[in-house]
């Protein structure tokens, strides 16, 4: 990864498909460490991350990530997913955040000196060059390892740098192992003898 300390960054993160990625390389994400590892690589300005959801239901299960997302460091960006019938009448939900990830990144462009995408999406590549003819550096980060590869390779040459996200889970994946020994001891018995 190359940064400079003195550079202005801001992070634009595609829920949906950071989500596929990290799936498929078999970790979790934990967003205070991601935020915490790109805090040390130059000047933060935002983090923004975009997602859609599911409205008329009781219970969303990406709705407690939102919020916890949005008390924590990061831009919250969600639309309500949209519903139709597709050709052959089965029923569809449709959420793609891909403009309103674009508009952000061509307004900050202005105020940052490095965006660093969370997507591998090929449809982000003319963003990608815009941005760049602004004078910004853009890192991708996705993965080449997941079977399938998720990242677009028009996507790949276009970027500045392009940042494996395998290379990066000891820094940014939830640890699950550590919580676990924590549980255990709390439910262990304490000897006071």
């Amino acid at each position: 990864m190359i940064f400079y300390p003195e550079e202005r960054l801001a992070i634009f993160i595609d829920g949906a498909n950071l989500y596929s990625a990290a799936r498929g390389l078999a970790f979790d994400i934990d967003y205070r460490r991601l935020l915490e590892l790109f805090s040390t690589k130059g000047r933060l300005i935002r983090a923004f991350y975009y997602t859609a959801l599911v409205e008329d239901q009781e219970y969303s299960p990406i709705r407690p990530l939102v919020d916890w997302l949005d008390y924590n460091g990061y831009a919250m960006v969600t639309k309500p997913t949209k519903e139709f019938t597709d050709a052959v009448g089965r029923r569809r939900v449709k959420g793609n955040m891909d403009i309103e990830l674009a508009i952000d990144m061509l307004e900050m462009a202005a105020h940052i000196d490095h965006a660093i995408l969370f997507s591998g999406d090929g449809d982000f590549r003319r963003l990608v060059e815009a941005v760049q003819r602004k004078g910004v550096r853009v890192s991708v980060v996705s993965t080449i390892r997941s079977s399938p590869p998720m990242v677009s390779d028009d996507l790949r040459r276009q970027a500045d740098n392009f940042i494996e996200l395998q290379d990066l889970a000891p820094s940014i994946m939830r640890n699950h192992h550590v919580r676990e020994e924590i549980n255990r001891a709390r439910a262990e018995p304490v000897d006071e003898a």
